[in-house]
């Protein structure tokens, strides 16, 4: 919508109204802050989310593959045929063979739920860059040590070198029953994921050791495998699914996790629908305000018109007065929602010390930190989203006063 001079002039001079129309200003005011509160809203709650499941997808993913396989009855004997099989599908960048099996720990009287894992050297590596204390490399084959979480580390109250016990119920048979398989490991590292169930049940192994703890000679439980997309893992491995049928299961990440997946599609759906209605009440201010604005001025209005201004000219007058104030609201959204973002994690330390209330539980919330990731594309829809309606809701009263009739105002001037 392009304006001349005039018609520009006219719009300025009604987005500041007058000292005799501070009312107008104020509810317009509220008007320009409730878009911007709606936007913000929208883009901090969606920005959040977004980045509460790729944090849950990377953490999740990086750690356990894109996509697991897994025998019947959890012992896979011939798993380095099948390792090389699974090499060579097209689309699969990795594959590694995997130990996973709930244990117990002990360490000076406690006792911890673990879930023992046991993995080559190259994946025990990639775990690298989330130790925060001891030395990663000393988890070797033989050496009986071990890398923990540090949710586990501290329920057991246990640090770096200090030996753990951890307890195999299937031990060996003797005339007097099956006695429990006890082995002390060292600690060598404490490392930290981010995901609260991993730090708190991890205890991470050569391969090696995992099978003699548990007893299993060269079998494995499950090979981890990651492909080129994630999102394609059940295409690319669609081959294999079919060739390990009746042998092995194929599981992909999706599946795996599908219902907390599942639950955060639902809730990010129902969040912008609600949320969106923050912006709607806000453009509703919007059409009030110019409703409002078209009666001050009905009198300027029909001056207007009879100095020959035409009905096309008040129109856009009116409607760029009105999208303008839900324009600004928009922008200075963004800004805020910006700002809030940046500040995430300082703004809930600060909640949580007013209140006295815990936040963000990592027991509850699976990650340590708030999360933030935006989406360009949901940003776009929300701005779009925004200005549309505060368009739209510009159109009656500017309509209204296009339609002023100028004999009927001046009358009994």
């Amino acid at each position: 919508m392009i304006l001349n001079s005039f018609e520009r002039t006219i719009a300025k001079r009604y987005l500041v109204p007058g000292r005799g129309e501070a009312f107008i200003a104020v509810v317009a005011g509220i008007s320009l802050g409730a878009v911007m509160l709606g936007v913000a809203a929208l883009v901090i709650v969606m920005s959040v989310m977004n980045g509460f499941r790729a944090e849950l997808i990377d953490k999740i993913v990086g750690l356990n593959g894109h996509a697991i396989i897994q025998a019947y009855g959890g012992r896979l004997d011939n798993w380095q045929d099948v390792l090389k099989e699974v090499r060579a599908t097209p689309g699969v960048v990795r594959a590694s063979p995997l130990i996973e099996q709930p244990l117990l720990a002990t360490f000076n009287g406690r006792v911890e739920a673990v879930l023992a894992r046991g993995n080559t050297a190259e994946d025990i590596a990639r775990i690298g860059p989330n130790v925060k204390m001891g030395n990663l490399a000393e988890v070797k084959p033989e050496a009986g040590t071990v890398a923990i979480g540090t949710r586990l580390a501290e329920n057991l109250g246990a640090r770096v070198g200090d030996t753990i016990t951890i307890i195999n119920p299937q031990g060996q048979a003797t005339p007097f029953g099956t006695v429990p398989r006890q082995v002390g490991y060292k600690i060598a590292a404490i490392f930290e994921i981010g995901i609260y169930d991993y730090d708190q049940s991890f205890v991470v192994m050569p391969i090696s050791d995992a099978q003699q703890l548990l007893l299993i000679g060269d079998q494995i439980g499950m090979i981890e495998v990651k492909t080129t997309d994630p999102e394609k893992a059940t295409e690319i491995l669609a081959p294999l699914t079919q060739k390990l049928r009746g042998q092995a299961v194929v599981s992909d990440w999706k599946t795996i996790n599908a219902s907390l997946f599942e639950a955060l599609a639902v809730e990010r759906v129902a969040m912008f629908v609600v949320l969106s209605l923050i912006v709607l009440v806000a453009v509703f201010n919007i059409l009030s305000s110019l409703i409002m604005l078209v009666r001050a001025k009905t009198r300027d209005i029909a001056i207007l018109r009879t100095m020959g201004a035409p009905r096309k000219s008040i129109l856009k007058i009116f409607v760029t007065t009105g999208f303008t104030i839900g324009a600004l609201g928009t922008i200075a959204g963004l800004i805020l929602g910006a700002i809030f973002l940046y500040f995430r994690q300082g703004v809930v330390r600060a909640i949580e010390v007013l209140t006295g209330q815990n936040l963000w539980d990592p027991s509850i919330r699976f990650l340590t930190e708030l999360p933030a990731r935006s989406d360009p594309k949901e940003i776009t829809a929300i701005v779009v989203m925004s200005l549309v309606l505060s368009f739209l809701f510009t159109l009656y009263p500017a309509y209204k006063a296009a339609s002023t009739d100028p004999v009927q105002v001046l009358r009994y001037e």
